[in-house]
Parts: C-alpha cells; sequence; structure tokens
C-alpha cells in the first residue's frame, strides 16, 4: 500500500524528537523539526528534514505553524502537550505525543470526543508499544489473572551512586516518580504510591529491582476492565536506585522543588548512548481448561550512533503513525495504543526494525523467546 508523503511537524529536538524527525523523513514525509532553541537546531541543521524556531508555548505561534500541517508529533516536556494538543485540534492536524503524564491524557481524551482529528497520546516505549504488548498478552488467554509489565531504560555501565544515567526527558522521569500509579488489583482500578512495591527481578542473569511508576500502563486499565484480575506495570532499575530516589523525592521533599530535582539529575546523570533497554511481559490465565504462564523478554542495545531508548520510543511512535496512515487505527478521535494490533504494529518499517534490533526474539518476529509451561 503506498502511503501519501505527509507534511509533519515534531515540537522538540531532544534525543528523541531529532530520532523521529529522521525515521519519518526516511519514509518520505515533508518533515519540520522546530524547537525554541537555536542552538539545538543548529546540532542537526542539514539533514534529511527542514529545521524552524518555534516556541511550543506560544500558543499563538505554534497555530501559525501547524495551519498547514497534516502531522504533528509533541517530543516536548508533557506540561506543554495540552496548549500543543488544543491548536492541533484547532487548526484539524493529526496529533500523536510521548507523554506518560496521566492527567495530560485525560484531557486529551476529552478533546478527542470531539475532535476532527486523530489524537493519539502516549506513543513510544512505556507507555505505548508495552502497552500493545500487554493488550496482546490478555489476548492470548480466554480468562486472565495477572499481566505484569515490567521496562527498563538503564546505562550499559553504570557509574554513580544512583546506578542510572538520563536517556530521555528529565521532567518525565521526575513526574513518573512522584505521581499516583495506576493497577488492577482483585478485578478493581486502584492507586498506589510510586516507588513502593519493590521486587527483585533477574533476568539473563543481571539483577534488577523493580518498582510502581506512574503512566507506564497508559488507558490499558480502562481497556482490560473486567477482564483482568490483577495487572501492574513497573520500572526496572538496578538495585538500591528507589531508595535513593525515595530519600531525594521525599525525605528531602524534592517532590516539591522539582526545578532543584532537575538541576541535581541533569547534572549527575549524564545522557548516554550506551544504554539497553529490558522489556518483560508475563501474563498468567486459564487456556484450553489449565491455568498457563507466558512470558515475552525483549532487549535493546545502544551503540555510538543510536541510543536502545532513543530506538524505542521514535520507532514506537513512528510506527504509530504508519498504522494510522495505512488506516488501521480510528481516523479521528482519542487513540489507544491498545487499538493497534501486535501483529499489524509489528509489520510497519518502524516496527520490523524493533523486531530485528531485539535480542530475545526469533527471526519468524514476536512469537518470542516465549515460555510456556503449566502454573501449579
Amino acid at each position: 500500500m503506498t502511503i501519501q508523503k505527509q507534511r509533519i511537524a515534531v515540537l522538540g529536538a531532544g534525543q528523541i524528537g531529532v530520532i523521529i524527525a529522521g525515521m519519518l523523513a526516511e519514509q518520505g514525509h515533508e518533515v519540520t523539526l522546530a524547537d525554541a532553541a537555536a542552538a539545538r537546531l543548529k546540532q542537526v541543521a542539514g539533514g534529511r528534514f527542514a529545521t524552524a524556531a518555534v516556541d511550543a508555548s506560544d500558543l499563538d505561534a505554534l497555530r501559525s505553524f501547524l495551519k498547514d500541517r497534516d502531522i504533528v508529533v509533541s517530543a516536548c516536556p508533557y506540561f506543554l502537550n495540552k496548549g500543543i494538543a488544543k491548536v492541533a485540534a484547532e487548526t484539524k492536524t493529526h496529533y500523536f505525543d510521548l507523554t506518560e503524564d496521566v492527567a495530560t491524557t485525560a484531557y486529551i481524551k476529552e478533546l478527542g470526543a470531539t475532535a476532527e482529528i486523530a489524537l493519539a497520546p502516549q506513543c513510544g516505549l512505556a507507555p505505548g508499544f508495552i502497552c500493545i504488548l500487554g493488550a496482546d498478552m490478555a489476548a492470548r488467554f480466554e480468562t486472565v489473572r495477572t499481566i505484569k509489565m515490567r521496562v527498563g531504560a538503564l546505562p550499559l555501565y553504570p557509574t554513580n551512586a544512583l546506578r542510572y544515567n538520563v536517556t530521555w526527558s528529565v521532567d518525565g522521569l521526575i513526574n513518573e516518580y512522584c505521581n499516583p500509579c495506576e493497577i488492577v488489583f482483585d478485578g478493581q482500578p486502584t492507586l498506589v504510591p510510586a516507588l513502593e512495591g519493590i521486587e527483585g527481578v533477574m533476568i539473563d542473569g543481571v539483577a534488577y529491582e523493580a518498582f510502581n511508576t506512574s503512566g507506564g500502563l497508559g488507558t490499558l486499565t480502562e481497556t482490560l476492565a473486567g477482564k483482568v484480575r490483577n495487572m501492574s506495570y513497573k520500572t526496572l532499575r538496578y538495585p538500591g536506585h528507589a531508595e535513593i530516589m525515595k530519600l531525594l523525592l521525599r525525605d528531602l521533599e524534592l517532590a516539591d522543588d522539582r526545578e532543584t530535582m532537575r538541576r541535581i539529575l541533569s547534572h549527575s546523570a549524564p545522557f548516554t548512548r550506551k544504554d539497553v533497554v529490558v522489556i518483560f511481559v508475563t501474563g498468567v490465565g486459564e487456556r484450553n481448561g489449565r491455568l498457563e504462564e507466558e512470558s515475552v523478554v525483549l532487549r535493546y542495545d545502544g551503540n555510538d550512533q543510536l541510543g536502545a531508548i532513543q530506538l524505542t520510543t521514535a520507532a514506537g511512535c513512528v510506527a504509530m503513525i504508519e498504522l494510522f496512515l495505512a488506516g488501521k487505527l480510528p481516523a479521528k478521535g482519542f487513540v489507544r495504543q491498545e487499538d493497534a494490533v501486535l501483529a499489524d504494529f509489528l509489520a510497519t518499517k518502524a516496527g520490523t526494525r524493533l523486531v530485528r534490533e531485539a535480542r530475545g526474539v526469533d527471526a519468524a518476529g514476536l512469537v518470542p523467546a516465549t515460555t510456556i509451561k503449566s502454573a501449579a
């Protein structure tokens, strides 16, 4: 199927936005990467996409910029996305973003009730790809007892006490460490505190800790309401990370002074492309008259040219845009990540790359190094 070339604006020339712009340009679209910082734009000028100096917080300037665009992708901090989505609806520009923020997503859902465009928040990795995997896992069982989703974006070679390097948005990281976390417990959606529920996880001989963080389930608690008994999302880190973050955010009360916390992380946890992304999804449920467990484990390694979090987040977003343009997502209104069928998602150009570059999947696609066993 031939996809017509689109005029696409990507807002935010950070580590993820640049990769999204490049991927979309490689697919033949007319892409403009916009940012308020001239220095950032200068670093990426001369590539396959155009650049423009646009402050996404200036809604009048944004309105003028988007009036002749078909699609806008926000790779901006979550707190700018309400304004961007509002302008996108006004200018009839289809909207995609990377937000993990629950309140922002709720606002966009309200916009989608009357919008003439598609509004697809929470694209990327988690939420995003992980939600599509989670929904697919739930569909593998006749009745679903438990769905566990665990995702880590980590330095390959940790060198500081946090055992962590910031590989995406600092603001998004702080947000998911501070806000309440949605889960399903005993069939009921409920909220639990971030940085709690710590559990040990061993994957391929590497020890991790997993703990509650906000936003990773996306809209799955609503989509799978009444269909799953227990469901949770937790972030993977190297052991000891959660206790240090609780010291900073709670004991020192930096959750109430996020600008100071932002400065601390920006100075102490520098960006690295030598990173690793680990995805671990487990489902337990009844199938063919017995209780079974099935797991998907994926790993992505970054390199000097492209970080693992850059690849997985950007590819997750671009795959959703490909599905939308192919008519495999709702044409207007609020779009959930799990509206995408996993097989269709992985068959896109960006999704094919996610399969090709993952460790832990077989050559046929994502019918992974999956383990199926009877449970006691």
